[in-house]
């Protein structure tokens, strides 16, 4: 088969599975209810108890309190994104909150919050982040026995 029908074949191929899928709904971004928060938070960390979810007004992101400490979870596509918010960094954007986290690997991410929910969650997070937290991990010193 020549190259150029195989590359058409492909492309072509991707494009109708793309838009079979946005349009059959599988690409909607997730609604976060404080269920589908909670079930998101344990999908992502299934080891820390969930007190309490509390999702945006537009459903787009979720304040999750855990044992270990104050989380979010957003939407990422039709896909959700869990972190803890230890040692994040809160700068205010004029569509919300911009949250830069501590651990590199992770993207930033802009919350489009009302400037009363900006400042509910601001306060929120910033509590959390004083208030002491549970180590991480415990230290483990090699004993001997003679």
């Amino acid at each position: 088969m020549p190259l150029e029908i195989l590359v058409t074949m492909v492309l072509v191929g991707i494009i109708v599975i793309a838009i079979l899928l946005h349009f059959t709904g599988w690409s909607a971004p997730v609604l976060m209810t404080r269920e589908t928060a909670s079930k998101a938070w344990s999908r992502h960390d299934p080891d820390s108890r969930i007190l309490d979810a509390r999702p945006s007004t537009i459903a787009h992101a979720a304040l999750i309190d855990t044992d270990k400490g104050l989380g979010l979870v957003w939407c990422f596509g039709a896909d959700t994104i869990a972190r803890p918010l230890a040692e994040c960094s809160l700068v205010d954007h004029a569509q919300g909150l911009w949250i830069r986290f501590a651990d590199f690997a992770t993207p930033s991410v802009l919350l489009r919050l009302s400037d009363k929910e900006r400042e509910d969650w601001r306060s929120q997070i910033l509590a959390a982040s004083r208030s002491p937290q549970p180590p991480a991990a415990t230290e483990q010193r090699e004993q001997t026995h003679a």
